[in-house]
């Protein structure tokens, strides 16, 4: 049964989130930097239920070392149809240990947009995630 909120967004749940969020290879990651929020886009990809991507050294690394819990953000909208969703996953940042990294290099489709001296692999822990879809008008539910 299709849900909706408040706004008459569609709920999505949380394995078509996973999905969703597998369509795509741009997010925001939301973090505190010099105790205000940083919103820093990244590629990454999708491990089963969690979000790894490269980093090198900076705020997004100290972060994992520091296991911060942060926000992160991907949507894929189309203005002219005016459609789209947005998933926002919570969870804890951690550096991936470097037997883990050269798996994951081996089997995932990790690369970056930028040249990076010494990347390093980070790990978002998902611990919440919700996703919202703006259907057609003529699907949402009349209030």
């Amino acid at each position: 049964m299709t849900r909706f909120d408040h706004s008459r967004l569609e709920i999505v749940s949380t394995a078509d989130c996973l999905k969703l969020l597998g369509s795509v290879a741009f997010g925001r990651l939301v973090h505190t930097y010099g105790g205000l929020p940083a919103v820093r886009l990244v590629n990454f990809v999708l491990d089963r239920d969690t979000i790894v991507f490269s980093t090198g050294p900076g705020d997004k690394l100290r972060a994992a070392e520091r296991g911060d819990v942060v926000a992160f953000e991907a949507d894929d909208v189309n203005i002219e149809r005016h459609l789209g969703w947005t998933v926002t996953a919570i969870g804890r940042l951690s550096v991936v240990t470097a037997d883990d990294a050269a798996e994951l290099r081996s089997t995932l489709p990790l690369h970056s947009w930028l040249p990076m001296d010494e990347p390093q692999l980070i790990r978002l822990g998902v611990a919440t995630i919700q996703g919202r879809r703006l259907v057609p008008w003529a699907q949402r539910p009349r209030t």
